[in-house]
This record gives C-alpha cells, structure tokens and sequence, in this order.
C-alpha cells in the first residue's frame, strides 16, 4: 500500500505570511538606512580612505577634484536609474532616488554637525563599513538601493550571462587599483578592511530566508 505523503504543513513549521511595509515603515527605515550610510562616508572620508562599488568611485572623486562626495554620488547614479527601472520596475527605482538623494543631502550636511579630532584610519575603516552595512541592510529591505554598479551587476548577469559578484568584484578591483595609484597605500590597505566589514554584515545578516518583512 502506497504511503501518502505528508501535507506541507507536517513537513514544515507554519511561517506567517509577508507583511506589507507601510509608507511610514518605509520613510523611516530610508531615513534611518541613509544616516547610517552617510555617518558611514563621514568616517571614511575624515580618515582619507575610500570604499567599493559607486561611493567608493565618489569618495575617491571628491578626493581629486574640487567637488564633494554628494555632488558626484548624486551625479555618478543618474545613468544607472534607467537599469534600474527596467531591472527592478519603478517602485523601486523611486524608492532608490530618494535613498541616493538622501545620503547626498545627509553628507553634505554632516560635516557641519560632527568632526573628529582623532580617529585612527583602521578603527574608522571598520566602524565605516560597520554601519555602512547595517544601513544598507536597512535600506534593502524596503525595496530600494543605493543604485549604481549593483543594478549594472544585474543586468550584465541578465543580458550577457556574466555573474553578477564577478562584474562588482572586477569594478571594485580596478577602484582600489586607481586608489592605491593615487592615495597612501597604508590608507587603501585600511579601506580593504572596510569593504570586507560591509560585505560580511550583509552577507551574514541579509537572507530572505530569515526576513520576511516587504
């Protein structure tokens, strides 16, 4: 005799369904994620280093021309907004304006309300990609990014089949090639330290399987 198999609810523990994020949810989690990110740039740029993917190539602009890291992160995602729309759909790409807008306004404006007299570039290398990365998981989920070369990640894996962690592995290893160029080799070697932090706290603590929050 053929034995039934068992029903989805016996085979697995009951998990509630997602719950819908509220405009308000979502306004303070984009408030939140973007103090975070931009207190982040605020560490890295008082110590002279920089970091990966697009505010990474920003910090190191802002660096060697005469504008700031806002005007050229602002700047530096406008093209990406178009990938966007068609990678992610509008909700997204709306919601990723105002994270990137946001973080440009909040870096401009943070350094007339906080300085430092000391900061050690290894220390300010981790607590950089320490809240770097917790705004960033902030900020994911509630559907929005902070744009740039992850959304031409995705759709260079879609188009032409090229894995989307080698296509920012590869930006990210030319940006600190150019930087190691241009800046204190001892301040780039920090700055290393600081993109692994970031990518660790997200990979660690950013699985859909564990978060059922959209």
């Amino acid at each position: 005799m053929a034995r039934s198999k068992p029903s989805a609810d016996s085979r697995e523990p009951h998990r509630p369904a997602p719950l819908a994020h509220t405009p308000l949810e979502d306004a303070q989690a984009l408030l939140l994620g973007t103090l975070l990110c931009a207190l982040g740039v605020q560490f890295l740029t008082a110590a002279g280093l920089v970091t990966g993917q697009t505010a990474g190539l920003g910090v190191l602009l802002s660096y060697t021309t005469g504008l700031s890291f806002a005007v050229w992160f602002f700047i530096l995602n406008l093209p990406f907004y178009v990938l966007g729309w068609v990678r992610m759909g509008p909700r997204f790409v709306a919601k990723t304006v105002m994270a990137v807008t946001m973080v440009s306004v909040l870096t401009a404006l943070l350094p007339h309300a906080l300085s430092f007299e000391q900061l050690d570039p290894w220390v300010a290398s981790v607590l950089s990609g320490a809240v770097i990365g917790m705004g960033l998981i902030v900020i994911f989920r509630h559907g929005a990014s902070l744009g740039g070369v992850g959304i031409l990640a995705l759709w260079m894996q879609e188009s032409f089949g090229i894995r989307a962690g080698w296509v920012q592995l590869g930006f990210d290893a030319l940006l600190f090639l150019v930087a190691f160029i241009l800046l204190d080799a001892r301040l780039v070697a920090a700055s290393l330290l600081g993109a692994v932090v970031v990518n660790l706290i997200i990979a660690v603590n950013h699985r859909r399987d564990r978060y059922i929050g959209r």
